[in-house]
Formats: structure tokens, C-alpha cells, sequence
């Protein structure tokens, strides 16, 4: 599955801003990258407070990214190249535009439109107080006070985002009703399936109680559910997605964003009468470190397998710091995947780009399945130095300026030429949404297409190995005896998969077949620190 953050990918009109039109042309690049189907950020109607996940109207494309027809022609071409199409869906929260909420503020209190979200009375002298202490996601309290239709200060509407996302009241009848047939719709239109955002915060507890400390810093108290993520009856929904998908000949598809505590939680989302993949993201979070790995590999596989679901893997999305930059710091006990606490910590770029190199080949070999990011084949790094004037992650202003967010993992991606906008937009156009950084004159497209040793042709080689070699894909592996710092597994028939993650070089087995390294062996033949191999024995 390939990522595409729609605005960032490919611009068709010169606006500045990717469009699916864009996206339409560079169809065949995917083709030949050897992907096996797009999932694609939201491209419908919003004020883009965040990105596109504030929806105005879930049935529609945005006019920055096109039309209907634009859709509709798109997803024929990716279906005539065997690419499969996924959409991104958002059922958390709506837009404070959409019709629904518009429609809930003119009501009043009391309106059964306000029973569509989470409007209730303030604490305090004359209900000054927000109704509990939940915290936004980007910062500062999650609920936000409307004035009524008379002027006066009235209720309060819950956001655990920005203000400008409200939350939806998933106990309302409707709004079930209304979600399901907005996948019907899709489906209806040919899309595959759909990725479901923040899939495990749509259900909250009715009495809306205060957190205690733990649960203001952790997603789950000792005693109790967590009042607003993965509670128990989240589930219920999607089994009743599961049906609107089984509908359908061939059934469509659902991958979840589920941030939990524990791969045990997260197979919960994927029973076999639920929904089809879930986000490996502790397998992103991890540092880069054999034993550590390890344990997440493990422990996921086994959680996945308990519930028949296959395991899935990806490094980088468009939430979190790319994973080169991650790697290019000293890799400490802590895990993380956001970049504000790496801010300022000495980066060793080249040593990132060689460990995020050996990721892939990790990765690609594992049993399951795997997500990868666009950009992420041509190495990029993460733009830290985007001026404070362009950033427009909402987490930017609501942490006071003090978190400068997701910007720069969604920077337009370089096709061509030697200067910005490096084929992303015609010539002569605006320029793109998010400056690119000069110094990814090599790291285009096109350059790395006649380089045969570039990152672009490692994902190249390694995608079109992984689809034809019959170890890889789903199925089991079993861990090699080798020092604690490096790992090695077999997978039948015949595939190894080595990575070194020590100061001393690997003694790789004299009678494998090397058919793909992420990097030089050393003149001696050994594997250096930092890289992977994939081998071919009879052992």
C-alpha cells in the first residue's frame, strides 16, 4: 500500500496545491514502483483547518483536487493497472462548516441537531467552566463554548482536535445511519476500500468523566477504560461496516488507525468479523536497535495470528517525522515518532538514510503487509527548517507556537529538475503549499531513475522481488540463531533476511546467493553496520 497526502504529490494546474488530475498522471510511476494499491489523504470538500480531516461533505471532491469526474476517471486508470484505491474517511469528527453542526449552533439547546454531537452545560458560576478537563490532541482544552442564537454565552461542544473538527455523538442513530451510507456511495463508485482515521475514538463514556493524572498522559488508566479511546464499544460500529463491505462482490476493505496501548488491543480491531488491517505503530515508534525490533516483531505477529488477521508494518505516514531523520539520532531508550523532542539533538543524515535503507529491506521481508509513505523511496528527510510563517499544522498555534508539528513530513515531493518546484507544478505556476528544500536537486525522481544504486531503485528491486519470490507476502518466518545485534530469518522457500545493527561486520553463510543488499558489503564480503541483505540458500 502506497500513501498519497493528495496536496503534496503532484499538482496538475499550477494552483500550487496536488490534485488528484496530477495524481491521475503519475499513475504509471506507481505502476513501475510495483504497489499494489493507493491510499489517498482526504480529497473531499473543507476548510482545510487540518489538513483536509475537517469534511464538509464526505460525498464530494474538494474543488482544489478536482471533481467528481476527476475521481471517477481516476480510479478506472488505477483499476486498469491492477492498483487498488483506498480513501481516507473521517468519522470522529466533522468540519464546523458541515451542514450538520451549522445546523446545531442556529438550533439551540435542547435541538435534537445538537444530539448529532457532544454539546453540553459548562462547570462553575453561570457555566464559564469547560464540562471536564479533556485536553485537544493539538493542544489546550478539547471542548470550545458557542454563543447561542440569542447571544448569549451557551454550551460547550467537545473537540478532541482543533476546535474546528467537533466531535460526533457516534449514540445517535443518524449518524451511524449517515456513515454507512456514505461508504456505500464510495463503494458504489469503485473505490476498494477505505482507511478509517482515529479509528479507535469514536465512542466516548456518557457520563464525559474528568481524567485522572495517568489517563491525562497515557492513553488508559489502571481501573477503568479510557473515557474517550478504545472503549469497548467502538467495536459494534465496524462490525456493522464489515457487513456494507462483505456486500459487495469482490468485498471492499478497511484499514484502521488505532493508536493503543498493546498489540493485543490492537488485533481487537481486526477479528475476523471486524475490520481487515490495523496500523503497526509500534513497529514505527521503535527505535533502531536489533533487540527492540525484535520484541515488536514478535509480539505483534503473535497478536495478529491469534485472530487470523495479517500483520502489517509501516515506518512513516503523514502524521509523524519521516524515519531517515528519526535514525539519524542517537538511538536512546525513548520511543517516538513526532519531532519536536528531536529539535536541536545532532543528526547524522547519511547514517539515517543507510539505517532507513536497511528498514525497507526489514520490512519488505516480514510476513504481512506493508505501508509505505510517498516520498519515502526517494530517501527524503524530514524539512526542519520551514519558516514559522508557512507552517499550518494546527498544533503550531494551539501549543502557543511552541510545537511546530506535522509540516515537515507533508512537503511536496520532487519529480525533476534542479530547482524548486522540481516538477510538482507546471512551470511557471504558484509556487508549491510547502517550500521544498533546494538541496533535494538529487533526490528527484529523475535523478535517482538513472542511478542505479539510489534509494528510488532499492524500493524498485525489493518490490519487485517481494512480489515474485514465493517466501515473501503473508505467511510465517523463523528467527536465525545469531548475536543479540543482529537479526536474522529464514522464510520457506529458500529467503534469509540479515540486518546488522553492530560496530563488528556479519560473516554472511558461504553458500548463500546474495540477490539484494541496502548497502556496500565490506572487500571482505561481510555485512557493515547498519545494512541488510536478502539471501537466497538452501540451508
Amino acid at each position: 500500500m502506497y500513501q498519497v497526502y493528495l496536496r503534496s504529490f503532484a499538482d496538475a494546474d499550477g494552483d500550487g496545491a496536488g490534485d488528484i488530475a496530477g495524481l491521475r498522471s503519475r499513475l504509471p510511476y506507481l505502476a513501475d514502483l510495483g504497489v499494489d494499491a493507493i491510499w489517498i489523504n482526504p480529497w473531499y470538500p473543507s476548510p482545510l483547518a487540518d489538513g483536509g480531516y475537517d469534511i464538509v461533505d464526505y460525498r464530494d471532491v474538494h474543488p482544489e483536487a478536482g471533481t467528481m469526474a476527476d475521481a471517477d476517471g481516476f480510479i478506472s486508470d488505477a483499476h486498469a493497472l491492477g492498483i487498488r484505491v483506498l480513501l481516507d474517511i473521517v468519522p470522529n469528527h466533522t468540519s464546523d462548516q458541515h451542514p450538520w453542526f451549522q445546523q446545531a449552533l442556529a438550533s439551540g439547546v435542547g435541538s435534537t441537531a445538537r444530539d448529532r454531537y457532544l454539546f453540553r452545560p459548562g462547570r462553575g458560576p453561570g457555566g464559564d467552566q469547560p464540562p471536564n478537563n479533556w485536553m485537544s490532541q493539538f493542544g489546550g482544552p478539547a471542548w470550545t463554548r458557542v454563543t447561542e442564537p440569542d447571544g448569549q454565552p451557551g454550551q460547550w461542544y467537545l473537540h478532541l482536535f482543533a476546535a474546528q473538527q467537533p466531535d460526533l455523538a457516534w449514540s445517535c442513530p443518524e449518524v451511524r445511519a449517515d456513515f454507512e451510507d456514505t461508504l456505500r456511495f464510495w463503494f458504489d463508485r469503485g473505490v476498494d476500500g477505505f482507511r478509517i482515521d482515529v479509528a479507535n475514538s469514536l465512542t466516548k463514556d456518557v457520563d464525559l468523566p474528568d481524567l485522572d493524572a495517568l489517563e491525562l498522559s497515557h492513553r488508559t488508566g489502571p481501573d477503568r477504560e479510557h473515557p474517550h479511546w478504545d472503549r469497548p464499544d467502538v467495536h459494534d460500529i465496524y462490525r456493522g461496516w464489515r457487513k456494507v463491505a462483505d456486500s459487495y462482490d469482490p468485498p471492499r476493505v478497511f484499514v484502521a488507525e488505532a493508536w493503543v496501548d498493546t498489540p493485543e488491543r490492537m488485533a481487537q480491531y481486526v477479528r475476523p468479523d471486524e475490520l481487515h488491517n490495523a496500523f503497526n505503530f509500534e513497529f514505527l515508534s521503535s527505535r533502531w536497535h536489533a533487540k527492540s525490533l525484535r520484541l515488536v516483531i514478535d509480539g505483534n505477529l503473535a497478536a495478529q495470528q491469534a485472530v487470523g488477521a495479517p500483520a502489517t508494518w509501516v515506518l512513516s505516514n503523514h502524521d509523524v517525522a519521516r524515519h531517515p531523520s528519526r535514525y539519524a539520532r542517537p538511538q536512546g531508550e525513548e520511543r517516538g515518532h513526532n519531532f519536536d523532542h528531536l529539535i536541536g539533538v545532532p543528526a547524522d543524515h547519511e547514517r539515517g538514510l543507510q539505517r532507513a535503507r536497511a528498514a525497507i529491506l526489514l520490512m519488505l521481508a516480514l510476513p504481512g503487509s506493508v505501508y509505505l509513505y510517498q516520498g519515502e523511496e526517494l530517501g527524503l528527510l524530514e524539512v526542519e527548517d520551514l519558516a514559522d510563517e508557512v507552517l499550518t499544522d494546527p498544533t503550531w498555534e494551539r501549543s502557543g507556537r511552541t510545537l511546530r508539528g506535522r509540516d515537515g513530513c507533508r512537503v511536496p515531493i520532487p519529480w525533476s529538475g534542479d530547482a524548486p518546484p522540481f516538477g510538482f507544478s507546471p512551470d511557471g505556476s504558484a509556487p508549491p503549499w510547502l517550500p521544498q528544500p533546494a538541496a533535494w536537486a538529487d533526490r528527484t525522481v529523475h535523478a535517482q531513475a538513472a542511478d542505479p544504486d539510489s534509494t528510488l531503485n532499492l524500493y524498485r528491486r525489493a518490490l519487485r522481488q517481494r512480489a515474485d519470490h514465493p517466501a515473501l507476502g503473508d505467511g510465517t518466518m523463523q528467527w536465525c540463531d545469531t548475536p543479540e545485534d543482529v537479526l536474522m530469518f529464514a522464510r520457506s522457500p529458500r529467503f534469509v533476511c540479515a540486518v546488522n545493527f553492530a560496530d563488528t561486520p556479519l560473516q554472511l553463510p558461504p553458500d548463500a546467493q546474495i540477490t539484494l543488499t541496502s548497502g556496500p558489503l565490506t572487500g571482505d564480503g561481510t555485512l557493515p553496520q547498519d545494512t541488510a541483505v536478502w539471501l537466497q540458500t538452501d540451508r
